[in-house]
């Protein structure tokens, strides 16, 4: 089974079967409604398309993915998108491919990514971050779908166990809490990167929780550098924290980590988020 092939089944029951299939057999595809996140389509689905054709186009089980980046040129919009890939460099340990997402003749989103094996080392340094002792998932309260949320967070089932919710004016950015896959969005199966992606970009930036009125953020730039092969099921739930470095002039530069159930860290993540609220307090 390829990794392709792995991909292929990502979300079959959230009406997303036919856009995979157009990536694997057409550069043009239609990106579904439903997925809005603001004035533009959420991130984490954007993310995940381009992942799934990374996937469908590096062609070797021996490399698994190090790292990717992504940077959220402009808005991207539901319906007629192309996505188009090109491998940059195959060595014989790294794999190093580029895959962008078109609308109305120019780049809205661009993937870079690195496939690699793995390699003897002498090596060895785990200066792990410390992990959250959490409350289990069921032990919290869910983040309830309202109207005025961004309509993608209908896919996906949120629980806070640190900090405070966006636009709650805190005098302190961050939070951390579980997330995972809505189940009555789609029936439990083993998860793919694309999913991960998807998953990971749910998680609003730390500074939402100093707004204290609705006001525009989005990501710029996202770095995951990915620790641990994925073994979990589409159900399972996955432990986050974000943490913000610093924030000004309408930037924000952020570090997240993402364990597993089992305390396991899967990845470590950058992101450099654009701010518009004039309210913000520079961190």
């Amino acid at each position: 089974i390829t990794l392709c092939e792995r991909s292929i089944n990502w979300k079959n029951n959230m009406s997303l079967t036919r856009l995979f299939r157009e990536i694997e057999q057409q550069e043009w595809i239609d990106l579904p409604e439903g997925w809005l996140q603001g004035r533009t389509i959420f991130g984490g689905l954007a993310a995940g398309v381009l992942m799934h054709k990374a996937l469908c186009t590096i062609g070797d089980e021996s490399k698994r993915l190090l790292s990717c980046s992504i940077t959220f040129v402009g808005p991207v919009q539901a319906g007629k998108a192309r996505i188009t890939a090109e491998i940059l460099r195959q060595g014989k340990s790294v794999t190093t491919l580029e895959v962008r997402l078109w609308q109305e003749n120019a780049v809205q989103s661009i993937l870079i990514a690195s496939f690699g094996t793995d390699r003897e080392s002498s090596i060895h340094v785990r200066q792990e971050p410390v992990i959250p002792a959490y409350p289990f998932a069921d032990q919290l309260a869910p983040l309830p779908f309202a109207k005025m949320m961004p309509e993608c967070y209908q896919h996906f089932d949120l629980r806070w166990a640190e900090g405070k919710f966006p636009m709650m004016g805190s005098p302190s950015p961050d939070f951390g809490g579980w997330a995972r896959f809505s189940p009555e969005e789609q029936a439990n199966r083993k998860m793919t990167l694309a999913d991960f992606v998807t998953l990971t970009d749910i998680w609003p930036p730390g500074v939402l929780s100093m707004f204290k009125t609705l006001a525009p953020a989005s990501s710029l730039t996202w770095h995951i550098t990915f620790i641990h092969s994925l073994k979990e099921q589409l159900h399972d739930w996955f432990k986050y924290k974000v943490m913000t470095e610093y924030a000004e002039h309408g930037y924000a530069t952020e570090q997240a980590y993402v364990w597993n159930e089992q305390d396991q860290l899967l990845a470590i993540c950058r992101q450099t988020v654009t701010v518009f609220a004039l309210s913000l307090i520079h961190i």
